[in-house]
Formats: C-alpha cells, sequence, structure tokens
C-alpha cells in the first residue's frame, strides 16, 4: 500500500472505489467534527508539508494497474482535501488516467465560496459535499470549525457552485442524536437544500466509531426527519449488502486501509479473498488490529489509530 493511494473500498453508492489520501500522515481539517472518524484535532486553514502532484500520480498510476477493476477514484484526506494548494493541478492530471472511472471528491464544503475552490470542483464527475446543520448554532456545536469558516458564505458558495457545475452535485447531512435531529432542524435545512438545488441529498447517521461520545439516531428517526426534506432526491443511507469481490491485499495493505478509517466486519467479508481473509485473522491474533463495536455493528480497527 502507498503513501498516498488506499483501497481499494466499497462505498455504499459510488461502488468499488480507489482513495487518494492528500494529507497521509495526520489529520489536517478546518472541522472537527463530533462524528468525524478520525482523531479529534485542532482545525487549520492549510495543509502543510502536501505530497507533490508527481509523487501521487505516480503512485496512483500503479495502484490502477493492480486495481483495474474499481468504479471511481476517490480524492478525499485525513481532513479536507479542497485545504490541498493543488487540487485543480491534481484533478485535470487525473482525468487524462483515469480510464472512464468517474473521479469524486469528498468535501465539508467550507471553502466551496472559494473561486479557485470552485474552479478544481468542476474537473470532477461527482462532488459530495457535507451540510450537517443550516442554523449557526447547531452548525458550530456539531462541525466545530475554523474560525476562518463563515456558515453564511458557505451556504451562498453551493448555491453558487450548483448553478455552474454540470455533473454531479449531492449533499449529505449526517444526523447526531441530541444535535440535529429535530423538526426544526430539517425544516430550516430542507429550505436552504431547496434553493441549492442538487442533484441529491444523503441522510445517514452515525455508524462508524467516532472521535467523541455522540450517539446515533435510528433508522425509524431519519425516516421521520427525511419527510421534511422536499423536491429534492434524498436517499436514507443504511448498511447493505455488497458483492464479493474476492480482493487480494497483503497484512501491510490491511493494516493501511485499517488505518485509513475502520472496517466492518461485514465489508472485510465481502472485499477480501481467501488468503487475505486469513491474513486479517493473524492480524487480529497478533493484536496488530482490533475488533470494536460501534452502533451495534463490529469494526475492524488498526491498533495504535
Amino acid at each position: 500500500m502507498s503513501n498516498f493511494i488506499f483501497g481499494p473500498v466499497q462505498s455504499r453508492r459510488f461502488g468499488l472505489s480507489l482513495g487518494i489520501d492528500l494529507s497521509p500522515l495526520q489529520k489536517q481539517c478546518n472541522f472537527d467534527c463530533l462524528y468525524c472518524e478520525l482523531k479529534g484535532a485542532k482545525t487549520t486553514d492549510k495543509i502543510v508539508n502536501p505530497p507533490k502532484v508527481s509523487e501521487i500520480i505516480g503512485e496512483l498510476e500503479a495502484s490502477l494497474k493492480k486495481f483495474s477493476n474499481i468504479d471511481a477514484i476517490t480524492v478525499t484526506a485525513n481532513g479536507e482535501p479542497t485545504l490541498y494548494a493543488h487540487l485543480k493541478e491534481l484533478a485535470c492530471k487525473i482525468n487524462t488516467i483515469k480510464n472512464g472511472k468517474k473521479l469524486l471528491i469528498l468535501s465539508n464544503g467550507a471553502l466551496i465560496a472559494d473561486k479557485s475552490v470552485q474552479n478544481a470542483l468542476l474537473e470532477f464527475d461527482i462532488v459530495k459535499l457535507s451540510i450537517d446543520a443550516v442554523m449557526p448554532k447547531v452548525f458550530k456545536k456539531l462541525d466545530r470549525p475554523h474560525k476562518s469558516v463563515d456558515l453564511a458564505q458557505m451556504i451562498e458558495g453551493m448555491k453558487e457552485f450548483a448553478r455552474i457545475f454540470k455533473n454531479e452535485l449531492v449533499l449529505e447531512t449526517l444526523v447526531v442524536k441530541n444535535i440535529n435531529d429535530t423538526r426544526d432542524d430539517f425544516l430550516a435545512l430542507n429550505h436552504i437544500v431547496n434553493e441549492i438545488k442538487p442533484s441529491r441529498i444523503d441522510i445517514g447517521t452515525i455508524d462508524r466509531p467516532s472521535a467523541y461520545k455522540v450517539g446515533a439516531v435510528s433508522y425509524e428517526t431519519l425516516e421521520i426527519l427525511s419527510r421534511e426534506i422536499k423536491n429534492v432526491p434524498m436517499m436514507i443511507t443504511k448498511r447493505a449488502k455488497f458483492p464479493k469481490r474476492g480482493l487480494s491485499l497483503s497484512e501491510d495493505e490491511i493494516i493501511q486501509l485499517l488505518k485509513m478509517r475502520p472496517q466492518s466486519e461485514e465489508d472485510m467479508e465481502n472485499m477480501l479473498g481467501e488468503e487475505s481473509k486469513r491474513g486479517l485473522q493473524i492480524l487480529l491474533e497478533s493484536k496488530k488490529i482490533s475488533l470494536i463495536t460501534a452502533a451495534n455493528v463490529n469494526f475492524y480497527k488498526a491498533e495504535g489509530v
């Protein structure tokens, strides 16, 4: 497994994806969300010691040869990928080698009002932005943004970007118990979402171990809240069974995968081939990885993360 490339990882909505981490050594984000699966860290407005575009492209080319059956290339980070100063250059170069794969970015949307960020995101096939709350007090409590982030600017930036972006724009709201789980939260959200007019909005809740002690809401609660979202395609995200892939990953590659994010027992069962499953068991027995439970689901997690 390389420094910048991770996966392949099965996505609930975008198929089998090869990920690019723009901050491989540490979390660097302008949010410190309560539900984040990465360890809490002080917010920042830049990525320190960013990887070079040439290094990323070199490793991506090698990974694309090894994993030719992927559906998408996902640009993300141990934090926020739009903090990466060379994002447009990177996206343009990926587009020349992606060979029909979708190019996706997962962003918290904090910098979407920035024209240079908008220009970079125009190079992607799919842009997925978070919008957990549209009321300032709730937003600050849940997403814990850097002082440079302005919610009103962020919302206006999403509206502007939606008008100029010709590909797929997806919004995502993650609901946390007792924070953004009221009808008023969703009535306000519906108003803003209808002004943005995305291709789709995904509504979900915590289903992985989080940095802070916060809770998920029930599927029934998601269903009730989602009824307030009108006129925009909406999906309630939930764990689903994926087809078995039978991938061959070394023990080191499995560890690097789990360092990026915990993976459920079910996902690993569907993802790995038999030899790799034996390697997974060896890692578990040697305590290099552990099995933990979150939201009634068992997850493999790399030790020391």
